[in-house]
């Protein structure tokens, strides 16, 4: 019940025991092919380059950015936790030339803040994180493609923590290029990372592969410098993924299976459905820890649907907490990174796990830890003030 990895839906664990198929199997570009057309359905776009990367979410978003900048491009990175951190890390990486704007953890940016940046910086590329889970808060993403297009830039948007369970609709708000991993609201493992790239930023990436193959006309512009990795070099998957079904890395063929059924039961579910279910959960769970005297974090008009960040106690030693809830009830919650390592947990209801029973479950565990710490509860109050939500919620 932490931040991520969750508990994997079993069916999707069921999808992942089937035997392995080689990757020309026609079966199996078949499968290939249904993968896109689902994830197209996850992410609300119609862009063609809408496919999987094998690899953890981390390596969705450095194919993405590492494809997207070469070597001198600015890219503009607002940092409201740990991972915008990470974003600038990578396009350091990449030899970009790295602006960040920075706002006190648990906050997120006004449109006019990033809108300022935008005109001193003037970025190839904007990159935002969607829901940063070291602060539990999500920064607003509708009119920043409106943005990016006023100021020339690509925006870039980390989905990993929303995608699934948070509304995100990538054509409707402009994003042209969004990257997201399985192992939280959509309910699967880590190890495969769901991508999709508008035509604007599949045009500048062909560009540089165009360099790459010595294939440009004389009296073509200039284009990038090559893209500067060959496992995470989008041109390279984008052809992967098509008719052409270039031969540049053996697919994982578990992990397709395992995002192919997240996918279909996300859309099976409904995504309307599965974003309110994930908002009633983390209301849930919100509501209870807070009966139990925890104090939540963060500015809560801007709290990710499916993950809680409350402060512990004074006197409470947060990690033995997290040991016991841990060793004596089988239920993992997270603390946090940086500066606020040690002064939050973060209770993840996502995916399989954004369920009552486990809500409540983990909220029964956790009074009754506190309690032997030392901390005054008063008894039931947790599961009380959940049940309070469901039942107006009915």
């Amino acid at each position: 019940m932490g931040p991520g990895p969750i508990t994997a839906d079993p069916r999707v664990l069921r999808a992942m025991s089937a035997q392995l198929v080689g990757q020309y199997d026609p079966w199996m570009t078949g499968t290939m092919n249904e993968v896109m057309g689902l994830y197209r359905e996850v992410f609300i776009t119609e862009n063609q380059q809408t496919m999987l990367v094998d690899g953890t979410s981390r390596a969705g978003i450095e194919a993405a950015l590492v494809s997207l900048l070469a070597p001198g491009d600015r890219v503009l990175v607002p940092i409201f936790g740990r991972f915008g951190h990470l974003l600038a890390e990578i396009c350091r990486r990449a030899g970009a030339d790295v602006h960040t704007i920075e706002t006190e953890w648990g906050q997120v940016f006004t449109e006019d803040a990033i809108e300022a940046a935008l005109s001193d910086v003037q970025p190839k590329v904007l990159a935002v994180v969607h829901g940063d889970t070291s602060t539990t808060v999500a920064q607003p993403l509708e009119g920043l493609g409106e943005l990016c297009e006023r100021h020339g830039a690509l925006l870039y948007v980390d989905a990993t923590a929303t995608l699934g369970g948070n509304e995100f609709r990538t054509d409707e708000w402009r994003i042209d290029v969004a990257t997201a991993g399985l192992q939280k609201c959509l309910g699967g493992p880590s190890g495969s990372a769901p991508v999709t790239f508008s035509e604007r930023a599949v045009a500048v990436i062909e560009a540089r592969k165009s360099v790459e193959e010595g294939i440009r006309d004389e009296g073509d512009p200039v284009a990038a410098e090559p893209i500067r990795s060959n496992y995470l070099d989008m041109g390279q998957i984008f052809d992967y993924w098509s008719e052409r079904r270039l031969n540049h890395h053996t697919e994982a063929t578990t992990m397709l299976f395992g995002a192919r059924e997240c996918a279909r039961i996300l859309l099976e579910e409904g995504l309307a459905e599965s974003w309110s279910r994930h908002q009633l959960h983390g209301r849930a769970m919100l509501a209870g820890a807070s009966a139990l005297g925890l104090p939540p974090f963060g500015a809560l008009a801007y709290k990710m649907t499916n993950v809680v960040g409350v402060e512990i106690p004074d006197g409470v030693n947060g990690d033995a907490v997290r040991g016991a809830m841990l060793e004596d009830f089988g239920i993992e919650i997270g603390t946090s990174f940086g500066p606020l390592h040690g002064r939050i947990w973060r209770i993840g209801t996502m995916g399989y796990n954004a369920r009552t029973d486990a809500v409540l479950t983990t909220l029964a565990a956790l009074e009754a830890v506190l309690r032997r710490a030392g901390h005054p509860c008063s008894p039931g109050a947790g599961v009380d003030a959940a049940y309070e939500v469901y039942g107006a919620a009915a």
